[in-house]
């Protein structure tokens, strides 16, 4: 029987109970490590002797040998540590904290096996700008962009662009103020963010053309099958700009959609040449009929689609874990 290790947390959502139901329904075993529990509730433990390999995790449920494991799911890695400022001095906190993640890492890429996917390819596609070039090098359009610190860049491309201008960060950005936490969503730039340009220099950003949007897409490769949805976003005007601020409103208006041949294919060579099973892309498509590449998300949320599509997502990639369906080994 086929072993999978789903790499997690204890706040992750119906998606990962989804996935390990579909595996035990095509005859593989699942086990799940919620990692925030770890160190503080869980044990980890590498061990070679007598020329011979051996891992086991140690938690709640039981004691678990990992050593023949056949597939990793890293799905989330959140709150690695958590419980540790409870029963640590602050000034041990920090280095143990980062003793856990090199051992946890460690252990994970090391492991033998097929994994979706190895921490070092996540790290890579941390990169929007390398993103952004093999999309293009794989014949996809990409919007015009500016990645930078530099005011005086940035003035120099809003004015060749002669465009509205969107910013973004290249990573889940918030502020925290009154302890509160304040996502930062793409937003175009107004006369008040022109007024505060020099702080720009403080901290780099992502400035694209803002594209007119007939329809978003979020295309949810799995393995080598994609499964494509679109919203009209124009519909509210706070998602305008950015869907996400009006997610929940519109988690029902998705549908389902079938991508031209020409993108299709663009976006399996993305996928080939970083070696990807799994990947949420977001996509716009222009009144003209343009379709524009803006990111990929190796580890992008797929619940609401899933739902959408009776659970297909959840249950090909339960098959791509367990070798019953293609995929880039």
């Amino acid at each position: 029987m086929n072993k999978i290790l789903i790499i997690t947390h204890t706040a992750d959502n119906e998606s990962v109970t989804s996935v390990m139901q579909h595996i035990k329904a095509l005859g593989g075993e699942s086990i799940r490590f919620d990692v925030d529990r770890y160190p503080v509730g869980a044990q980890l433990t590498t061990q070679y002797s007598a020329g011979r390999w051996q891992l086991w995790l140690e938690d709640e449920h039981g004691s678990h040998s990992l050593d023949d494991i056949s597939a990793v799911w890293y799905r989330r890695s959140y709150n690695i540590g958590k419980g540790l400022e409870k029963v640590l001095d602050k000034e041990f906190l920090s280095s143990s904290i980062g003793e856990v993640r090199r051992t946890l890492f460690g252990m994970l890429e090391g492991l033998p096996c097929f994994q979706l996917e190895r921490y070092s390819v996540y790290r890579r596609l941390d990169s929007k700008e390398e993103q952004l070039r093999i999309a293009a090098d794989c014949g996809l359009e990409i919007p015009a962009t500016c990645i930078t610190n530099s005011p005086e860049k940035l003035k120099a491309f809003m004015e060749a662009t002669g465009k509205p201008i969107v910013a973004k960060m290249q990573s889940a950005f918030a502020i925290y103020r009154e302890g509160r936490e304040h996502v930062v969503f793409t937003s175009e730039i107004n006369d008040s963010h022109l007024e505060q340009l020099q702080q720009l220099a403080y901290c780099p950003m992502t400035f694209q053309e803002k594209l007119p949007k007939a329809l978003e897409l979020r295309v949810t490769v799995v393995g080598r099958e994609l499964f494509t949805f679109s919203i009209d976003s124009q519909q509210l005007p706070e998602a305008q700009t950015d869907w996400r601020k009006e997610g929940a409103a519109l988690v029902e208006d998705w549908k389902p959609y079938t991508l031209p041949e020409n993108i299709s294919s663009g976006i399996l060579k993305i996928m080939d040449l970083f070696g990807l099973n799994y990947g949420a892309i977001d996509l716009i498509l222009t009144p003209e009929g343009k379709y524009y590449f803006l990111e990929l998300n190796a580890a992008g949320e797929f619940f609401w689609l899933d739902k959408l599509c009776g659970y297909s997502i959840s249950r090909h990639l339960a098959a791509v874990l367990l070798g019953q369906a293609e995929r880039r080994e």
